[in-house]
């Protein structure tokens, strides 16, 4: 490994090996309607069809599965607001070890129900990264448990990356890959695999201009914190990690940031033009097409999760106006 424990290009090929019988090989579909819509050819891997309803199974897997036999019974420990917590719940369930899981008061109802659905043991604590990251110490220091941080773990960020060893062998090599970027977990992963895969194309991020530390951390070349994140898009308030940001300075080609309204608008668009469920999350690369932050010809985007609350669609309950 280099320095930093950082994951390398073999880490992701092992990962993939590692996870073949825990994950969903999902779809990549297209539209000709959407792309027409926006001003590009356009394909959709499709991470919200994946096992636990987003790509964090990919991650979470890795990091279980990988864990000693010695040392996976005491379980694992994480912090999250949804996606990544259901997903290692759901791996330590398929290892049989038990996951403790931090959430924040406020996190979505659908994504705590799957959590408990797969046996997590949920801890409550206030909405900061501070009180999260507390109350996983105390978690770790009672337990003995092995923390699998929601982003800022090699073994979870080379699980991420097996989302483009999959893509190469579905698709041709388009202008740019589109990613939505919280903590950059995801990011970084399909940066460090199609560097090498398809190194003809860009890995451009996404975020949300109410949480873009991403983005004034990579313009400005310093590592900015996350203060008062304000978006819909509730999987990506977290903040990059000293690791993701120092892999996407190195490996990721640009971040832009969206408006809420892009958000929704795109999130409307892929239900109703994709037929498929997606996130708020899910939606932030494709209102960059929207909102033309991205010139290309052709472009594939990955929709990382669809675990909505269908009972609170923005458009229905009114979180913002669209366009």
């Amino acid at each position: 490994m280099e320095p930093f424990n950082d994951p390398q290009f073999a880490d992701i090929e092992a990962a993939a090996r590692r996870i073949a019988p825990h994950v969903r090989r999902t779809p990549v579909l297209s539209s000709v309607e959407l792309s027409g819509r926006l001003g590009v050819v356009v394909e959709f891997k499709c991470e919200n069809l994946q096992q636990a309803g987003a790509f964090k199974s990919r991650g979470a897997s890795n990091a279980v599965f990988a864990l000693p036999a010695e040392t996976a019974p005491r379980g694992v420990v994480t912090h999250s607001s949804g996606n990544h917590a259901a997903a290692l719940a759901r791996a330590a369930q398929r290892r049989g070890i038990p996951a403790y899981i931090v959430m924040p008061r406020g996190a979505p109802r659908i994504k705590r129900a799957a959590v408990e659905g797969y046996g997590g043991q949920v801890t409550e604590c206030d909405p900061t990264l501070a009180a999260r990251e507390a109350a996983a110490a105390a978690l770790l220091a009672e337990t003995g448990a092995t923390l699998v941080h929601p982003y800022d773990d090699p073994l979870v960020i080379a699980g991420q990356g097996t989302i483009a060893l999959e893509l190469t062998g579905e698709t041709t090599p388009p202008d740019a890959v589109l990613v939505p970027v919280g903590g950059g977990g995801l990011l970084c992963g399909t940066a460090l695999a199609l560097e090498r895969l398809w190194p003809g194309t860009r890995v451009i991020g996404a975020e949300p201009a109410g949480a873009d530390d991403a983005y004034r951390s990579f313009t400005t070349g310093r590592l900015h914190p996350q203060t008062n994140p304000h978006t819909i898009a509730d999987g990506l308030r977290g903040a990059l990690s000293a690791r993701t940001f120092r892999l996407a300075r190195a490996h990721v080609d640009a971040i832009v940031t969206v408006t809420e309204a892009a958000i929704i608008e795109a999130m409307r668009l892929l239900f109703e033009g994709l037929k498929v469920v997606v996130e708020p999350s899910a939606a932030v690369p494709v209102a960059a097409l929207l909102e033309h932050q991205v010139v290309a010809r052709r472009v594939v985007v990955v929709l990382s999760g669809g675990n909505v609350d269908l009972d609170a669609l923005p458009w229905v309950t009114g979180a913002a106006p669209l366009r």
